[in-house]
Order: C-alpha cells, then structure tokens, then sequence
C-alpha cells in the first residue's frame, strides 16, 4: 500500500479574490452614487454623521481589499497535513507532531464545517498561539470549553474541514473523534 500524500492547505483564490471585487465595488458604487446625485451626498465634515459613517464602512471595506490581496498572493501553505503530524500555519507556523494530538474531528459551528484539532496541554502552551476569539479575520481559533484546542475555520481557504478530516484518517486514523 503506497504511502498517503500530505495535504496542504492554501489561502483559496476564489474567495480571496471575489472579496476583494465586492469590497472595491461596494466603494465605487456608493462614491458614484454620491458624484451623480450630489443633492444626496453627505458634505464632507466630521460634523455630518451620514460621511462619518460613510467614512468608517469605506475603511472597513478597504481593510478587507488588503486582506483579501494578502492572502492572494500569499501561497504558502496554512495547514500541512503529513506523516509527521500537523503544521498550523496562519502566522504562527507551529508544528505539532502527531504524538502531541489526541483527538482530531469535524464538528458544524452554525451551518459551516470546523476542523478541531486537540493539543497535549503541554505543547499547546509551548506552541504560544496567540489565538483570539475576537479577530474575526483569523482561521485559527480557539473553541470553547477546551482548553487545549484548536479550531481552524476553512472559509478562504481551498481545502473543506471534511477533506482535512479524510487527510488525517489517511494518516493517523485512530485519532478521529465523532
């Protein structure tokens, strides 16, 4: 039986790049809105609460055309699943050997697939992931109610959590958790 192959997982184009396309329109569609119908169009002043707030949801769309161009162009893999154990990447690039993970599964946060991974106490502190529940943009997060636990979302990313879950049945089946 032919060894099975690691899986790494990237940034998806698709995603990325459509994010990017609808931040960008969403921006040209309200400034040509407001340069064709100037009587609608907030004056430009701190004082009018309409551009103020214009303003602020033109840079949270500008944020996410920075993200998304980030991640389009960046092709290094986020998650490598190999005959080593798993590394995590998403600015953090941590490996954790296969001896250091008890439990792996898939679990539906909402109506989305989550792919969990379980880390020994020990190399879960060691590792220093600086997760956070409250950077909306970040597919590595931490799940509730285990303390020794890694969530990784796979929106945006090219690979589903169940083909993540098949990569490691591949490799370290015992590990699987239902």
């Amino acid at each position: 039986m032919a060894a099975p192959k690691p899986v790494e997982v990237r940034y998806g184009l698709l995603h990325n790049i459509s994010m990017v396309a609808v931040s960008v329109g969403m921006i040209v569609f309200v400034t040509f809105r407001f340069v064709t119908d100037p009587a609608n169009a907030p004056t430009i002043s701190l004082n009018d609460t309409r551009f103020v707030m214009f303003a602020i949801l033109a840079l949270a769309m500008a944020y996410y055309v920075f993200i998304g161009l980030k991640r389009c162009l960046d092709r290094t893999p986020q998650l490598v699943i190999d005959h080593d154990g798993i590394t995590l990447g998403f600015g953090r690039d941590r490996r954790i050997p296969w001896s250091d993970i008890p439990w792996v599964g898939v679990r539906r946060l909402a109506i989305r697939p989550q792919f969990q991974i379980g880390i020994a106490p020990e190399t879960f502190l060691a590792a220093d992931l600086k997760l956070s529940n409250w950077n909306l943009d970040d597919n590595l997060r931490s799940i509730r109610g285990a303390p020794a636990a890694v969530m990784v979302r796979d929106n945006g990313l090219d690979t589903t959590a169940s083909a993540m879950l098949d990569a490691v049945k591949a490799f370290r089946p015992n590990l699987i958790k239902s």
